[in-house]
This record gives structure tokens, C-alpha cells and sequence, in this order.
């Protein structure tokens, strides 16, 4: 059994109980709020909330972030099946998670990113999934930074098979011509400073500003947003919000 592909949650080791209050939270702005975006996965998805491009590029889009820093690829499954999408009705839904799988294997981890891709087009299949690929780590080429490439190779081929889903390369420029990363894009050469995420998320910006401007005037051509993975269009979101 892949356990990077079993829903689990977070051991709470240190007694406060911070994890399940940011999941609880987040099940509550799932009942409170409209998102068209939502963001899951790691502290790279977290920490994206703290800077100025999160209010700049990515509020204006009613997004959502449920991010937790440390969360590996089973605890991210955990909370998306367990409220997290529930009473929303996003049109995106952006992945960044892995890096921090560091007791699985590659192809492991890629099979827990499938299954949330599952997981979410399972209840959300309106939304179009957009997979990001883990980034590289380390000041200089290591071992890690060959397994989070080998996992984006996995990840790009296992999405051709799902609707609605593909995955977006934000690796671009952050891994120099003597294959070192500049401090300046990542500070501890793990997590991204404002420069870092201007370089990484500005082609999921593109991206996401494509499919909202193309999911609002097919709604006013009442006509469906077709898979690139197949011509059927997404069924109906069958699944109700409890009171």
C-alpha cells in the first residue's frame, strides 16, 4: 500500500493542536465563501498568501488558500476529504505538494499527487485542475532535487489520463546556468522570496486569468469547457453542503 496516497492526518506531536484549527478553518470558509480558485498543498502554498502578489494577482480571482506548512501529499488528501471541498463550486483548483514526502519514494509521491487530483475532480468536477510542479531544492545539484524531477516527469504522464487536469512547470529560471539556485529566488533554497514567487506563480497567474475569462464567456454562450484530455463535458457537481 502507497501511504503517500492514504488519507492520514498530521500527528499532532506538539500538543497545541494548530493543524486541525487551520483545517477546521478552512472548512469554514469553504461554508462561508464563493471562491473561483483554490489553492491546496504546502508552507509554498502558504507563505504565497503572505505577499503582495497573493493580493495583487491572486484575491482579485476569489481565491482561497489552504495551505499548512510541512503538509506531505496524504495529509493534503486527508482534509480535501474531509470538508474542505465541500459547499464550494470553484472553477480552479491549484496543487503544489510532495516536496516534503521525504520518506517515500518518487513514484509514491507522484501516486499521492494523483490520488488528490482524483480526489478533487471526484468532488469537483466542474473545476479544472492545475498541477504545479515541485521545485527544485538545494543551493546546489543533490539527490532531492533529482527526486522532485523525476516525480514532475511521473506527474506530467498521469495526468493525461484525467479530465480537466494538467500540470504547469513553475521551475522556470530558478535553477542557474552552473545548476546553482540564487538566495535571492529562494532564501534557504527551499522556500520562495517575493522574486521567487514572481518567477514561479506568474504562469499560473496567466493561466488562471485564461480559463476565468473563458469560463465567463462560456457561461454567457452556455456552452461547456471542453477536457484536453477528452471531449466529454464535466457533470454536474452531485454532492450537497450539510447544514
Amino acid at each position: 500500500m502507497n501511504s503517500a496516497a492514504v488519507p492520514t492526518p498530521v500527528e499532532d506531536v506538539q500538543g497545541d493542536g494548530r493543524w486541525l484549527s487551520m483545517h477546521n478553518r478552512f472548512v469554514s470558509q469553504a461554508r462561508e465563501m464563493e471562491p473561483d480558485v483554490v489553492f491546496v498543498g504546502d508552507s509554498l502554498v502558504a507563505n504565497l498568501q503572505s505577499t503582495d502578489l497573493w493580493e495583487k494577482w491572486f484575491a482579485p480571482m476569489h481565491s482561497l488558500n489552504f495551505g499548512i506548512g510541512g503538509d506531505q501529499t496524504q495529509h493534503v488528501l486527508w482534509r480535501l476529504k474531509n470538508g474542505e471541498l465541500e459547499c464550494i463550486k470553484p472553477k480552479a483548483v491549484v496543487v503544489l505538494v510532495g516536496t516534503n514526502n521525504h520518506s517515500h519514494t518518487a513514484a509514491e509521491i507522484a501516486g499521492g499527487i494523483i490520488e488528490i487530483c482524483h480526489t478533487v475532480r471526484e468532488k469537483q468536477p466542474q473545476a479544472y485542475i492545475i498541477v504545479l510542479t515541485l521545485l527544485p531544492r538545494g543551493e546546489k545539484p543533490n539527490p532531492l532535487r533529482e527526486k522532485n524531477s523525476e516525480i514532475n516527469g511521473l506527474i506530467k504522464e498521469a495526468v493525461r489520463k484525467i479530465d480537466l487536469c494538467q500540470v504547469v512547470n513553475i521551475n522556470r529560471d530558478l535553477v542557474l546556468g552552473d545548476g546553482t539556485i540564487d538566495h535571492r529566488d529562494m532564501y534557504d533554497y527551499l522556500h520562495l522570496t517575493w522574486q521567487g514567487y514572481r518567477r514561479a506563480f506568474e504562469p499560473v497567474f496567466e493561466l488562471l486569468t485564461q480559463l476565468l475569462h473563458e469560463s465567463d464567456k462560456l457561461l454567457l454562450n452556455d456552452d461547456t469547457l471542453a477536457s484536453p484530455a477528452s471531449d466529454n463535458p464535466p457533470s454536474d457537481n452531485p454532492g450537497t453542503c450539510p447544514e
